[in-house]
């Protein structure tokens, strides 16, 4: 699976976007929110591309975003046992993401794999095209 969240304006209308390969089949997922941020975009991509799983699968997530991928692999346990407070006793944004992203990810047996946003991996391109399909389905629906 390869996730990618694009914002214009930061917040502004966002998109996100989700490529899924699986044998030979293959799915494409976007969409979008009128007035969001670029890294609720990216959480939401990964939680859409999840979701839309129908039974547990085994997912390498690849994402573009550090946000995402430190998010899950190092800071999301001590946010957790905090009760959602960052290390400097703020509460953690995006919490209700967050949270559903973890909840999704318990669902399945999920592995991380950052890649560097555009520099030509054909599938975050791919997902990248996507979200920004996204953020434009979203102008046309607010029109």
């Amino acid at each position: 699976m390869w996730t990618d969240g694009a914002c214009k304006g930061n917040p502004g209308p966002g998109g996100w976007g989700v490529l899924m390969r699986a044998g030979g089949h293959q799915k494409e997922m976007h969409g979008g929110e009128a007035q969001t941020t670029n890294n609720r975009m990216e959480l939401l991509a990964v939680i859409e591309g999840l979701g839309a799983l129908k039974r547990s699968c085994t997912v390498v997530v690849h994402t573009d975003s550090q946000y995402v991928m430190k998010g899950m692999t190092e800071w999301l346990t001590n946010w957790k046992r905090r009760g959602w407070i960052t290390s400097d006793k703020k509460p953690v944004k995006n919490a209700e993401l967050w949270r559903a992203l973890d909840e999704q990810v318990g669902r399945h047996r999920v592995s991380w794999r950052w890649v560097k946003g555009h520099a030509g991996d054909p599938g975050n391109e791919r997902a990248d095209a996507l979200a920004n399909m996204g953020v434009e389905s979203t102008r046309r629906r607010a029109g």
